[in-house]
């Protein structure tokens, strides 16, 4: 894909207004648990800019104006799922709400740090096999956004092109003998992500862009989540 403002997914106004009318239309399923076990994370809307870095995704030499969301690999000394594919998120602080959390996470894990204005929507809560119910917040970053990761939360950042999550190979549901219900994957380049993660792009690609009332929080994770 070219990077140019007539393509469906460059990073301006006109996406952005496609992403807020859908969100507004879409009836998000809240959860009510505990909050010692609620987290939020943040589903945010950046340029590509150079390319995610990752294997079967190509770098590009020049900046790429169209459209990705923020994923990280999670830093290998973390307690809690530790190297593993991740959405810039947390446990939500006494006093905030899941877009609060979100904003925060976002800034303390990629430097990223946005006015509450740009949030533009939430997805389902979806809960873990962790005991956690995490709010997908749905967060416009924009254009000519740096990112910085936090070393002691982030081994790396990378900029998945909302093109990738199009792909006509996704999802890709496995079943377990364990669950009535699959697995979620999401291919990347040469590779994949799993569920909850997963399961919240998957859900972003259907409602977001697609328009499509998609529920995700039935799909299972895989076993190295259950924990």
């Amino acid at each position: 894909m070219q990077p140019t403002a007539g393509n469906r997914y460059y990073c301006g106004e006109a996406l952005r207004q496609r992403i807020v009318a859908n969100l507004s239309r879409f009836s998000v399923r809240a959860r009510a648990v505990n909050t010692a076990k609620r987290a939020a994370v943040a589903i945010t809307i950046v340029e590509t800019a150079h390319g995610p870095d990752l294997c079967g995704l190509p770098r590009h030499e020049h900046w790429d104006p169209n459209a990705a969301l923020i994923l990280t690999r999670r830093a290998a000394g973390l307690r809690n799922h530790a190297g593993q594919w991740a959405l810039p998120g947390g446990r939500m602080e006494d006093g905030e709400g899941p877009e609060d959390t979100a904003l925060r996470e976002l800034c303390e894990e990629v430097g990223l740090q946005l006015a509450p204005d740009r949030v533009i929507g939430c997805l389902d809560d979806f809960s873990t096999r962790s005991g956690f119910t995490i709010t997908p917040v749905v967060i416009w970053g924009g254009t000519g956004v740096d990112l910085t990761p936090n070393p002691g939360e982030v081994a790396s950042v990378h900029r998945i092109p909302i093109q990738e999550l199009m792909r006509a190979d996704a999802p890709i549901l496995e079943e377990i003998p364990e669950s009535q219900h699959p697995v979620l994957l999401m291919p990347v380049g040469h590779s994949w992500i799993a569920a909850p993660t997963a399961a919240m792009l998957y859900q972003f690609r259907e409602v977001a862009i697609l328009g499509q009332a998609t529920r995700v929080a039935h799909f299972e994770q895989p076993y190295f989540a259950w924990q």
